[in-house]
């Protein structure tokens, strides 16, 4: 009996071999350990079966088939076969299953029951497998599990392309990994490269980042990628938007390109532009391009801009500097400056000059130099000085003081004369707010005074002109009320005709109003 069944598998060997030699797509019986026919149940197959240690081996076009039975159909070049089924193609593709079908014309297969696919790189786990070896694709519409040597992966839909080592995943796609977890309704998955590509909603959570886009690319190996299409990362206690954003975790780094929004979510405040940078490691962002801080004080949008903005600090101590052209604006104050220094933890702002070279000391007039200090509009004053510090109180929210120091210089357009205009100078200068309102100022050192007085009926009395160590403003409703001269004032009221016009302005005088941004676009002009 022994010797029949070798014989009949060499003789099933020999008419496959021959059918084989008529066209390369004719599935080949390699062995079986026996063969029988059922007309009935299943007409014109062999039904090929296992027998002792010998196994069904069918082969097809470089892959083998093993399992423990197969019905198949010579005519259709079709089989099924079904326990521990084993499909090799190559050394580096194995399927096992309960139960495969496959067409050999099409060379399309069908794999059910405990599906297992492997490669070196991975394996694939599901209940029903589709194979198309000419497309040299499988595909799943089952949940699938992909567990490589970092990730599990799971979806609802998948379709592996063979030659590429590339998965294309469809519905509830699920990342698990020791670093984050990924989540996404569609991505494309290299199994070589460990990198992904997102075509629909998609969020990472990292140990210390979310990141979420529509759109995007990342690399599971270096934990970076670049991301678009409403895309967001929670990144060092910062909300980072834009159009396009970059991450590298190795790094601890991030980048965003157009339109960005980096928000600060514990001192509730953002920075706008069109390019920045995050360095988690000096808890640093840069910001460029178009580049705008809003920061909110005494209920209201204080408004900074500067050709670059740097934030740094942890939340604690954060500071916000302002390089060239800066500008702030906010609803009661105006603002301009090289460059600007914000200390959130404390409410403070300094309002900073360019230092002067040794020839611009020398060869620039009064008036230039002036020109060059930052300054501020406060509802109808010009207030300008070589430093400028701003105090907000941090519980009210409100502005609390206001300091200058070297040559301060206040001007105000006269309401009624035609070119009139009310000024003061000094070297320091102290002002206290109160509800947000400017309570007083005190100007000291050297000061000097011109202002128009008119008498209660309107007229214009007279011009004074005042020299004095210090002078100090009482004001209500963010009007003088109150002038107060102090330690030998030295001045007298003359009527206007008898000032000569060139001597109605303080040296260094210049009136900058055309500077002054009333809006925020205004804040961008150059």
């Amino acid at each position: 009996m022994k010797y029949f069944f070798v014989l009949l598998n060499f003789l099933l060997f020999i008419s496959q071999l021959n059918w084989s030699q008529e066209s390369s797509k004719i599935i080949r019986i390699i062995q079986s350990g026996s063969l029988e026919k059922n007309e009935t149940k299943y007409p014109n197959a062999n039904i090929l079966l296992k027998k002792n240690e010998i196994r069904v081996h069918l082969f097809h076009e470089g892959a083998n088939i093993k399992s423990d039975k197969s019905v198949f159909y010579p005519k259709k070049n079709f089989f099924n076969a079904e326990g521990n089924v084993v499909f090799n193609q190559g050394d580096t593709l194995t399927l096992t299953s309960n139960y495969f079908e496959y067409d050999g014309t099409s060379k399309k297969g069908v794999a059910k029951g405990n599906v297992v696919l492997k490669r070196p790189d991975m394996t694939l786990e599901t209940d029903t497998l589709f194979l198309d070896r000419i497309k040299n694709i499988a595909f799943y519409k089952t949940p699938g599990k992909i567990i490589d040597n970092s990730n599990i992966l799971k979806s609802n839909e998948g379709t592996y392309y063979i030659s590429q080592k590339k998965y294309n995943f469809n519905k509830n796609v699920k990342i698990n990994n020791p670093e984050y977890i990924l989540t996404s309704s569609r991505l494309d998955y290299f199994t070589d490269t460990k990198e992904s590509f997102f075509y629909g909603p998609s969020k990472i959570i990292g140990k210390d980042y979310d990141i979420y886009c529509e759109k995007g690319y990342y690399d599971s190996n270096k934990q970076s990628g670049n991301f678009k299409k409403n895309a967001i990362i929670y990144y060092n206690q910062r909300i980072i938007e834009g159009d396009s954003l970059y991450f590298e975790n190795e790094k601890k780094y991030a980048s965003a390109t157009n339109k960005i929004i980096i928000t600060d979510t514990i001192n509730n405040s953002l920075i706008k532009g069109d390019f920045g940078e995050i360095f988690k490691n000096k808890d640093s962002a840069i910001i460029t391009k178009k580049a705008l801080a809003i920061n909110i004080i005494d209920d209201d949008s204080l408004y900074i801009h500067a050709d670059t903005l740097i934030a740094t600090g942890p939340v604690e101590r954060r500071f916000l500097r302002g390089y060239y052209n800066v500008k702030i604006l906010k609803t009661d104050i105006k603002g301009k400056s090289d460059s600007l220094f914000l200390d959130e933890s404390t409410g403070k702002m300094e309002l900073l000059m360019k230092p002067l070279s040794k020839k611009e000391l020398q060869v620039l007039s009064s008036q230039k130099k002036t020109a060059k200090n930052p300054v501020l509009w406060f509802e109808k004053s010009q207030m300008s000085g070589e430093t400028i510090h701003l105090i907000t109180n941090l519980e009210s929210k409100k502005l609390d003081s206001l300091y200058i120091f070297g040559n301060s210089f206040i001007i105000e357009k006269d309401s009624l004369s035609e070119n009139g205009y009310n000024q003061i100078k000094g070297i320091n200068l102290y002002g206290d707010f109160e509800d947000g309102n400017l309570k007083n100022i005190t100007v000291n050192k050297n000061t000097e005074v011109i202002y128009y007085m008119y008498s209660d009926e309107g007229e214009l009395v007279g011009i004074n002109k005042t020299i004095c160590s210090s002078i100090k403003m009482d004001f209500n409703n963010n009007e003088i009320e109150k002038i107060s001269f102090y330690i030998t004032p030295d001045g007298e009221l003359k009527p206007e005709k008898l000032i000569d016009k060139n001597l109605r302005e303080l040296d260094g005088f210049i009136w900058r109003i055309n500077e002054k941004p009333t809006t925020v676009k205004e804040l961008f002009s150059k």
